[in-house]
């Protein structure tokens, strides 16, 4: 498995794999456009079709996307900045056919070393998956907590909104 940075060409296929999450109303919907400047935020998991097909373990590596034979899109995140010391990782999402394999986790991660390479102090997330991130070192907070830029700019879009049923959680570097 690798993670690498997409390119523009490859919000369609994120659009696929977020589709049915924004149809549960797990994950906020993005219009491409917003996508497209976003676009240096994501971050994505990516294995050759065969390994999937064979079932050989997904470990870190070091091809590039290019030298990858049928690249599969495993899934992916963002790493949102919201000011010089807090950001905030978001759409996080990972194939039905490649969870529980660490995906998620490399994912988070990867956004976790560049929040560190940026001197951001804080991550934040908002999440159903509380587990997985308390495992990252993640500590629950109240909502209250939450910066009113986050509440205002993706909250109020949310179908859920005001009555957020995720839980918040903070991560201090």
């Amino acid at each position: 498995m690798i993670i690498t940075q997409p390119t523009l060409k490859d919000i369609p296929s994120m659009r696929e794999l977020l589709a049915p999450e924004v149809e549960r109303g797990v994950i906020l919907e993005r219009p491409i456009e917003v996508m497209a400047n976003m676009i240096r935020s994501y971050h994505i998991a990516w294995e050759e079709e065969e390994n999937l097909q064979t079932h050989q373990r997904l470990n870190l590596s070091f091809k590039t996307l290019q030298d990858m034979k049928n690249p599969k899109m495993l899934g992916f995140c963002a790493l949102h900045i919201h000011s010089q010391t807090l950001a905030e990782i978001r759409s996080l999402i990972v194939a039905p056919f490649a969870q529980r394999k660490g995906i998620a986790t490399a994912l988070i991660l990867d956004c976790i070393q560049e929040a560190t390479k940026l001197n951001i102090n804080e991550i934040l997330v908002l999440t159903y998956k509380k587990v997985l991130f308390e495992k990252l070192g993640f500590i629950e907070i109240n909502k209250e907590k939450i910066p009113n830029q986050k509440i205002w700019a993706d909250c109020i879009l949310c179908k859920h909104f005001p009555l957020c049923d995720e839980v918040a959680l903070i991560k201090y570097i």
